[in-house]
C-alpha cells in the first residue's frame, strides 16, 4: 500500500500562485505513475498532470504553461506549482499514485481562487 498525504492549498487571488505537496509512504522512484487530479463542484475528477516512471510530466491543456509538476525523490514528495491562477482553477486537488497495479489517492486539498 501507498499512503499519500497532501498539504498546501487555500485561498488565493486571481493571478496568484500556490504550492501543493504530496508525501508518499513509498519511495516515489518505485511508483509507476504519479499524477495530480482536480475536481470542481458538480464536475468529474480530471487528471491535470502526470509523470510516468522514466518520463517527463505531461499536462492537460487547461493548465499547460501555468502549472508545473515536480518531485523530490529524497523526500518521497510530489509537488504541483500553480501559477497565474484563475477562478476556474477552483477545485479540490488530489495526488494519485499507481503502484503495483493499484491506484492510491491523497486526501485532497482545496484551492479557491477569488476573482
Amino acid at each position: 500500500q501507498v499512503q499519500l498525504v497532501e498539504s498546501g492549498g487555500g485561498l488565493v487571488e486571481s493571478g496568484g500562485s500556490q504550492w501543493l505537496s504530496c508525501k508518499a509512504s513509498e519511495s516515489i522512484s518505485n511508483i509507476f505513475r504519479l499524477a495530480w487530479y482536480r475536481q470542481a463542484p458538480g464536475k468529474s475528477r480530471d487528471m491535470i498532470a502526470a509523470l510516468t516512471i522514466g518520463g517527463s510530466p505531461v499536462y492537460a491543456g487547461a493548465v499547460s504553461g501555468r502549472f508545473t509538476m515536480s518531485t523530490d525523490i529524497a523526500e518521497n514528495t510530489l509537488y504541483l506549482q500553480l501559477n497565474s491562477l484563475k477562478p476556474e482553477d477552483t477545485a479540490v486537488y488530489y495526488c494519485n499514485a499507481v503502484y503495483q497495479g493499484k491506484a492510491y489517492w491523497g486526501q485532497g486539498t482545496q484551492v479557491t481562487v477569488s476573482p
